[in-house]
């Protein structure tokens, strides 16, 4: 009676089932993981341009608040996944809950790494990318970076 499995003499079969399983969990893993990426940024916001703009380090914790310009009211909207914070006050509590879920690295002390990532609309002014970078303090950020691009 001949068996699957090795144990004998003779070459090892190469399973190509248990390959395509585990191929395609990663697959759905990094899907899943550039989509929730994608949610975070807001399209509608045009960046202001740089030319000594860099490429972003995915690799620390971030927060990406939003800064959108209502033209009609000329006033900014801040927006962080998806909800609108109209006080700066809980837009910097919504920050520190933030900073506290990235966790704290070994021996307890603060993940240093996180930070704020700044998205501000071309047409808003200096005082409203201002006040959330304050937002981002008052939550204890001190790590803050701005979105650019170079090139329209």
């Amino acid at each position: 009676m001949a068996g699957g499995g090795g144990g004998g003499e003779g070459e090892p079969e190469f399973q190509i089932a248990p390959m395509i399983d585990v191929l395609l969990v990663l697959l759905i893993f990094f899907m899943s993981i550039t989509t929730t990426q994608v949610l975070k940024v807001d399209q509608s916001i045009q960046l202001p341009l740089s030319q000594n703009s860099i490429k972003r380090d995915t690799q620390r914790s971030e927060a990406i608040v939003n800064v959108l310009w209502n033209a009609q009211t000329k006033k900014p909207i801040y927006k962080m996944d998806d909800v609108i914070y109209p006080e700066l006050a809980d837009l910097s509590k919504a920050l520190a809950e933030r900073r506290k879920a990235a966790g704290t690295k070994v021996g307890g002390s603060p993940d240093l790494s996180f930070r704020a990532v700044i998205r501000g609309d071309r047409a808003a002014n200096a005082m409203a990318v201002s006040r959330a970078m304050e937002a981002a303090a008052e939550a204890g950020i001190s790590d803050i970076s701005f979105s650019t691009v170079n090139h329209d």
